[in-house]
């Protein structure tokens, strides 16, 4: 019984998350029908300021706190909806809160860590309890795996707390500029007429992010390769 009290909020989470995905909100967030009702939106953004931005970081929050895929239709969408600079801002708050969430509620469940971790944390525990500070801010910044996923490997890693809202805030900040400048792209395109296809990735506004992503997917294997050869001339 403790133990299903512990997990409760966890799993409340996920099944919060089954309903957001199948609620059908992420398909209002597609970018043809953001453009087929820009007015309206842009309308309610300028009467409601305040309410559209908290609305829409409470959004991603819920979104990033159940770990369910789709989160990145959230980010384009804020990136089209309040540009570049501003969809940044608001969406690292909406991140940064919504991947607390699933921190604390993580490491509610795991209790004292006794028992045996998935594959997947157990690969990452030698090097963290080496080097923490660093090997934290790295799995942050490079996009290894999802981001939902490393932060459940985190919570039971054990993570200290002020050093997951750091690597969390600067390491997704990093990865907003880019989706966010994605998404502000995309909207300046369709808003114009452009039509929805490939013809829109070769856009410069849309191409200079995406390539962004493209070199910190890259920074992994880059990373491994300068470790080998460290260790090849006996560093």
């Amino acid at each position: 019984m403790n133990r299903l009290r512990a997990a409760l909020p966890l799993l409340l989470l996920v099944l919060a998350g089954i309903a957001l995905f199948f609620s059908g909100a992420f398909d209002r967030l597609h970018p043809a029908h953001l453009v087929a009702h820009q007015r309206e939106l842009r309308a309610q953004i300028a009467s409601h300021p305040w309410t559209s931005r908290l609305a829409y970081a409470g959004l991603l929050a819920l979104a990033t706190a159940t770990g369910i895929p789709g989160t990145i239709v959230v980010i384009l969408a804020g990136g089209f909806a309040f540009g570049a600079l501003a969809g940044t801002l608001i969406s690292s708050v909406g991140l940064t809160v919504g991947s607390l969430i699933l921190y604390l509620a993580s490491l509610r469940a795991f209790g004292t860590g006794g028992k045996q971790p998935p594959a997947i944390v157990e690969r990452l525990r030698h090097g963290f309890e080496r080097h923490p500070v660093s090997y934290t801010l790295f799995l942050r910044f490079v996009p290894v795996v999802p981001f939902g996923i490393v932060t459940v490997c985190l919570a039971w890693l054990r993570c200290r707390l002020w050093l997951f809202i750091v690597a969390t805030w600067l390491g997704g900040t990093v990865m907003l500029v880019c989706e966010t400048s994605i998404g502000a792209g995309l909207g300046k395109a369709l808003s114009q007429g452009d039509p929805l296809g490939f013809s829109l990735l070769m856009r410069g506004d849309v191409m200079l992010p995406l390539s962004g992503i493209a070199l910190l997917s890259l920074a992994p294997l880059l990373v491994e390769r300068l470790i080998r050869r460290w260790r090849a001339r006996g560093g």
